[in-house]
């Protein structure tokens, strides 16, 4: 941590060194004199935090040394401020500016003597570390970029996860009427979790338990906070909304609603990360024993409140360690990429290996550490070896394993010391973002710049050595297999907010009673804003972050929050603040580099938003914006300017998407990577091509005529990854045809409107993972087209073709992975030949009307994982039943077919065994009810 502290202050030292900043004698030799000798620092600082918890006298210096770096770094911003102050406002008289200019001068140069003598005094007391600047230290810098792209992920391949996954599902699916509880206990790292995750994604444990919620826990939940959202999980999967009641509602009225939302049904509930008995005295009392043969999963570490969960009824389930064969199997896996182990290697290796005790949470992520050394030199594995076991000394296994998952914390890299400590400052359970946190990361000063890649892709390189490491696990996945949320294990979360609080890295400040530190320089505040309030500690702000506000924020201020600590900030992240009305404040954030609105009611921007020079992300996605000032073109080092919103009820309309105005010449703004989405107009599609750094564009509202002005802005943007076009209405042809030269990066492509033939150059694109059509109505098959593009993994037509049949050939979409089909009018059969599609998991069939007869060569996809039809002829879902049904044949093999139908402001979800009841079920008794809207078109 200390190490990105000093390097983010070289880098301003360097800026101001080299700019023509008129300081008094004396005091730029004073500043280069600090970084000389903060440079000299630097190579003992990557190693000490390996060190540092052995030997109190370095810990002790690497502090001093990071406290001064943010001294230091405090003082020139300051500096800065004063000089930018000063200049904004307006002041006209020469006399007033010489002498502001004079105070600011004279402020910097008594700190940066100070500064200059608390350097010496460090310098003087630097320890002497063996290897400091001989190769074996160079090794901690050293990423392998050849390792598996971890963000793209299938399916975990999980070790020794098939037979307690059959054994917990044979306890969900006995012939027991009661409510069965079932705790799986074990020690943390074992994978309970992963284990109940598994069962419960089962497709098949979801058709038996239509009514179905998953609760994370931790040590210090509330329990309305908890009754709470499952009452809102419960409503959600029943298709009703929850009453507004609801947030006000004590425990007693909640645990009642509970109960009987879940009376009549057959349920299944899990309680992930139980720490005590009351936990479920508290819950038990809300889940009937309606004998339909309902059950409830738990996880805890404590055997104790395992076997008294399950007294009265269930089965304990004790996950035990991974059998010797297993976890060596695991380990080669992680540490070798699934190659065999170096025999000159493997006795070091099943040494390390015992260590881990069979622990797969311990095994992955000294796996993963080890995965990056070279293979060559046995000496270090040895040296790995020996400090293992000089730490593992006890008969406390759960402290020995924290020891070997601190040991590969200090085995990280640097430059991802940071990154992962970073992570702390996030809520328990808090599913984290992946583009926020790379943006987030940059904005902090942890990503270096290197030669030929953005500080993003960087970031990304970094986010998947993380992953690669398993330090971090994938929450959620894109349709087409990136990660789109991470979170670390409970385990790794335990040593790394210890090791951020030890650092003074952030400062938490929960709903209950903190310990404020001397300083605060990054602040996450989590549920209310009450503690902050009362605290009395001088801040110094450079984060501010919110998370899960009850607060009312109508008459938000910084300055009553924090005093005058704010200035300084370079992050502030407001997303899903209660926030109605733009802060004023943040106009003189001068430094800001990072400012996110995002999910709140915010609805304009003031122009004087322009003073952010500094700013680099403008997050506004599902804001109530709809324009930006023309000043906004101001904001030269703006990279990410994201603002749309949009309105999904039930299936997707064409106005479903709300984007931004702005009548500025946006060609100036060329730091931009992303920029969504923009209403169109002729000037503002020529600008566009001026924007060579972009990697996303998002279009809104565009013009036929507009289109040639646009295709020649395309062609100049050779780093696009990801475009997005939607005409200004349903019928407006989107004339994108005369594009010679398509971005060959590309590989997100989502056009909305008219196509009086199929773009060629689409073709081309070997890149594209994903691609929507829309409106497009093509009387030209646009399969043709598309069936040989190497990467495609999802794809989605909607009133894309007027044709009465869709051939799959053989061998095309060699792979797709989701496809879906919606409101094509004109469809009345589809056929898939042996070797289309061969890795097909997910088909969606909604709204055709003409279509009556089951896919013809269906039964071919074997890799089928669901069928999900949304509104379907009734001679299509007939001839799918299970009893009598002719077709059902070709879809036995498919775990999951749904049929779902929209009333009354939600679906009707009837599973593959109940379809033929739906005429008879004017109750809806034997379907599931689910407001969640089809993800059909969301993205």
């Amino acid at each position: 941590m200390a190490d990105s502290s000093v390097s983010f202050l070289l880098d301003k030292l360097t800026s101001l060194l080299q700019e023509e900043v008129n300081l008094q004698r004396g005091v730029r030799e004073d500043v280069q004199h600090i970084k000389y000798e903060l440079e000299r620092h630097k190579a003992i600082i990557r190693v000490a935090d390996s060190l540092e918890d052995k030997d109190p006298e370095l810990k002790a210096w690497v502090k001093r040394v990071r406290d001064v770096a943010h001294d230091m770094e405090d003082a020139i911003d300051e500096f800065n401020l004063r000089l930018v102050d000063q200049h904004g406002q307006g002041n006209n008289s020469s006399f007033h500016n010489f002498f502001s200019t004079l105070r600011a001068r004279h402020t910097i140069a008594s700190n940066i003597q100070g500064i200059k003598s608390r350097v010496d005094i460090i310098s003087q007391g630097r320890p002497t570390l063996p290897g400091i600047g001989s190769g074996s230290s160079q090794r901690l810098s050293t990423r392998l970029d050849s390792q598996g792209d971890a963000l793209l992920l299938e399916e975990a391949d999980l070790v020794g996860i098939d037979k307690p996954k059959k054994q917990l599902s044979d306890l969900l699916f006995n012939d027991e009427a009661g409510r069965a509880v079932i705790p799986i206990y074990g020690m943390g790292g074992l994978g309970k979790t992963t284990l109940a995750k598994q069962v419960y994604d089962d497709p098949k444990v979801k058709k038996r338990f239509r009514i179905h919620a998953w609760v994370n826990l931790s040590q210090s939940f509330k329990l309305e906070e908890l009754l709470k959202d499952l009452v809102q999980q419960l409503h959600n999967v029943i298709g009703k909304p929850a009453p507004e009641a609801v947030g006000q509602m004590k425990s007693d009225n909640l645990k009642e609603l509970i109960k009987s939302l879940l009376q009549r049904s057959r349920y299944l509930i899990v309680l992930d990360d139980v720490w005590h008995v009351k936990v479920w005295d508290s819950i038990k009392l809300a889940l009937p024993n309606n004998n339909r043969g309902s059950r409830v999963m738990l996880t805890t570490r404590k055997k104790d409140i395992a076997l008294y969960s399950c007294a009265e009824m269930g089965k304990d389930f004790n996950l035990e360690f991974l059998p010797e064969e297993e976890a060596w199997y695991l380990f080669c896996k992680k540490t070798f990429q699934g190659n065999p182990c170096p025999p000159h290697l493997e006795e070091v290796c099943r040494n390390i290996l015992k260590m881990c005790g069979g622990l797969p949470l311990a095994i992955v992520a000294i796996g993963g550490a080890l995965a990056t050394r070279g293979r060559a030199n046995i000496e270090e594995w040895q040296m790995v070896c020996r400090s293992f076991g000089s730490e593992i000394e006890g008969n406390d296994k759960l402290e020995d394993m924290k020891k070997v998952l601190s040991l590969s914390f200090n085995e990280l890299p640097y430059y991802l010391k940071s990154c992962l400590l970073y992570l702390s400052i996030f809520p328990e359970f808090h599913a984290i973002e992946h583009m926020r946190l790379i943006r987030l990361w940059i904005a902090e000063g942890f990503v270096n710049g290197e030669d030929g890649r953005t500080l993003e892709e960087v970031a990304d390189s970094y986010l998947k050595e993380l992953l690669d490491r398993n330090l971090l696990q994938v929450v959620a996945k894109t349709s087409d297999g990136r990660m789109k949320t991470c979170r670390m294990h409970d385990l790794i979360r335990e040593i790394v907010n210890l090791k951020a609080k030890d650092q003074n890295l952030a400062t938490i400040a929960k709903d209950q009673d903190i310990i404020w530190p001397d300083k605060v320089r990054r602040l996450s505040i989590i549920n209310t804003l009450y503690n902050v309030q009362q605290n009395r500690t001088a801040f110094q702000l450079r984060s501010l972050l919110m998370f899960a506000l009850s607060d009312s924020l109508e008459h938000f201020s910084l300055r009553a929050l924090c005093s005058t600590g704010y200035k300084l900030l370079r992050v502030l992240d407001l997303q899903d603040a209660p926030l109605e009305v733009f802060p004023a404040e943040i106009v003189s954030l001068y430094l800001l580099k990072y400012l996110s609105l995002k999910n709140t009611k915010v609805k304009s921007i003031p122009g004087s938003i322009k003073k952010l020079q500094q700013l680099e992300t403008l997050d506004l996605k599902h804001s109530c914006v709809t324009e930006l000032p023309v000043e906004i073109v101001e904001l030269q080092r703006l990279r990410h300017l994201l603002v749309y919103r949009y309105e999904i009820e039930s299936y997707a309309y064409f106005h479903s998407r709300h984007g931004f105005k702005v009548a500025a010449p946006i060609g100036l703004m060329q730091s931009l990577q992303k920029l969504c989405f923009v209403e169109a107009d002729h000037a503002l599609m020529i600008e566009l091509g001026k924007l060579t750094q972009l990697r996303r564009l998002g279009i809104r509202k565009l013009r036929q005529q507009d289109g040639a002005a646009l295709c020649s802005s395309i062609e100049k943007m050779i780093n696009l990854r990801s475009l997005s076009i939607t005409a200004i209405e349903d019928d407006e042809i989107i004339d994108i045809h005369n594009i010679s030269r398509p971005p060959q990066y590309l590989q997100q492509l989502y056009l909305g409107g008219r196509l009086d033939k199929f773009p060629h150059w689409i073709s081309s694109l070997k890149n594209l993972v994903r691609v929507f059509l829309k409106w497009s109505r093509l009387k030209e098959d646009p399969l043709v087209h598309l069936q040989d593009l190497p990467n495609l993994r999802h794809l989605e037509f909607l009133q894309v073709y007027v044709g009465e049949t869709l051939h799959f050939k053989a061998n095309g979409f060699p792979s797709l992975k989701v496809l879906g089909l919606d409101d094509l009018d004109g469809l009345k059969s589809m056929t898939v030949e042996e070797g289309a599609m061969p890795g097909l998991k997910k088909l969606i069939i909604q709204r055709c009307n003409l279509f009556k007869q089951v896919p013809l060569g269906i039964e071919h996809l074997i890799k089928l994982k669901t069928i999900e039809f949304f509104d379907m002829p009734e001679e299509l879902i007939t001839a799918l039943r299970p009893s009598g049904g002719e077709d059902y044949w070709r879809v036995q093999h498919v775990p999951a077919v749904y049929s779902s139908y929209w009333r009354d402001g939600g679906w009707d979800v009837y599973s593959l065994e109940t379809l033929g009841d739906r005429e008879s079920d004017s109750s809806r008794g034997t379907a599931m009810r689910n407001l969640e809207i089809c993800t059909l078109w969301k993205v």
